[in-house]
């Protein structure tokens, strides 16, 4: 398994509209349940921070996310691009590979 973390600051009054965006249903998840290799995502919110997310997002294998990530490059940019006004920041913090 492969996971990936990303940490969002959200702009005030955006938390809701985040939530939806990054959250089990939203567009991000839609987009990555077209691969097979997708496993599910988590988005946490940091205790006694509100605005402050985590999203772990979770693959097969990091070759998977890399050729995902390759393959549907358009669709990535476009849903982060329409993503930008939600957040003052966002970092990948890392990426780890489960041992087997």
């Amino acid at each position: 398994m492969f996971v990936t973390l990303w940490e969002f600051e959200v702009k005030s009054g955006c938390e809701v509209l985040f939530e939806k965006v990054y959250g089990p249903e939203g567009r991000w998840v839609q987009l990555f349940r077209r691969d097979a290799s997708y496993r599910g995502t988590r988005l946490l919110r940091e205790v006694g921070r509100e605005r402050i997310y985590l999203t772990l997002d979770q693959w097969e294998t990091r070759e998977a996310y890399e050729a995902f990530r390759e393959k549907r490059a358009a669709e990535y940019a476009e849903i982060d691009k329409n993503c930008e006004g939600l957040t003052l920041r966002e970092a990948n913090l890392s990426s780890w590979s489960l041992p087997r």
